[in-house]
């Protein structure tokens, strides 16, 4: 049972992770990259966060979230706290439709 769960978790996260990459890089148009000295890509600081944090949500809820979330803080390589930042998805997902 637990084999056949986690094998359609990898499904649908190789399913939404196409989708998620796009709407990600999107979100990030104009803004600056990370300036931490622990940043390991040219990604704006919460990048990864985001890319994760939606990415579970749509494997678990196969739905797009709606209206403001807050992303969770994170750490760096080094340990650093990364702040908490809001995301609007009503505005971030303007003309993304689900894969079917």
């Amino acid at each position: 049972m637990i084999r056949k769960q986690e094998s359609g978790h990898e499904t649908n996260t190789e399913l939404f992770r196409p989708l998620v990459e796009q709407i990600v890089e999107h979100w990030a148009i104009g803004k600056p990259p990370n300036p931490s000295p622990a940043a390991t890509s040219d990604k704006p600081s919460g990048y990864f966060r985001l890319t994760n944090w939606l990415l579970d949500y749509l494997v678990m809820n196969r739905e797009f979230p709606s209206g403001i979330h807050e992303m969770p803080e994170g750490r760096d390589r080094f340990g650093n706290l990364e702040s908490s930042f809001p995301v609007d998805f009503d505005q971030i997902l303007d003309g993304f439709t689900l894969p079917d």
